[in-house]
């Protein structure tokens, strides 16, 4: 992979796992992703080599890394690892309150996840690095969507 997220993308993956938010149609070569808020569904497509995945996420549409949606499509497809157990520790957590928050500081939203649910930092940590590592190795291209990023919909009463 050429350009690398920040870890905190792995842990956002996490939950999208954890939580159920993330829908493959390999036919389709296609995956949905609802947003942690669940006010946003992103797609994420590849082409049919599997060598380039496009995601109209913020992260991979306007930063050109791989963005959670992306890393969370490629864990279901077990091109990445998937630690189901440290992904649990990172279940129902809105993201995108907690890095408004946090004023994109990445880091410190994923902090204070661990430190209020009690979870292993270092244990996380080793098991972000894993999938960092197994991103890096990844011979695989991530462009941005043909669509633009979405608009949040209306909360629902």
């Amino acid at each position: 992979m050429e350009k690398m997220p920040p870890l905190a993308k792995v842990f956002e993956a996490w939950s999208a796992l954890a939580d159920g938010r993330v829908s493959l149609d390999d036919e389709e070569r296609r995956a949905t992703v609802t947003s942690s808020n669940g006010l946003k569904a992103y797609t994420v497509a590849w082409s049919e080599d599997g060598g380039t995945y496009s995601s109209n996420d913020n992260a991979t549409y306007w930063q050109g890394y791989a963005g959670y949606p992306v890393i969370a499509a490629l864990m279901a497809q077990e091109r990445l690892p998937f630690d189901r157990a440290a992904a649990e520790g990172f279940a129902h957590v809105d993201w995108t309150e907690l890095n408004e928050r946090h004023k994109r500081d990445y880091a410190a939203a994923v902090r204070e996840i661990v430190d209020e649910r009690g979870l292993d930092a270092a244990q996380a940590d080793a098991a972000a690095h894993v999938v960092m590592d197994a991103l890096a190795a990844l011979d695989v291209a991530v462009k941005r969507g043909a669509a633009r990023p979405p608009r949040a919909r209306p909360k629902e009463a």
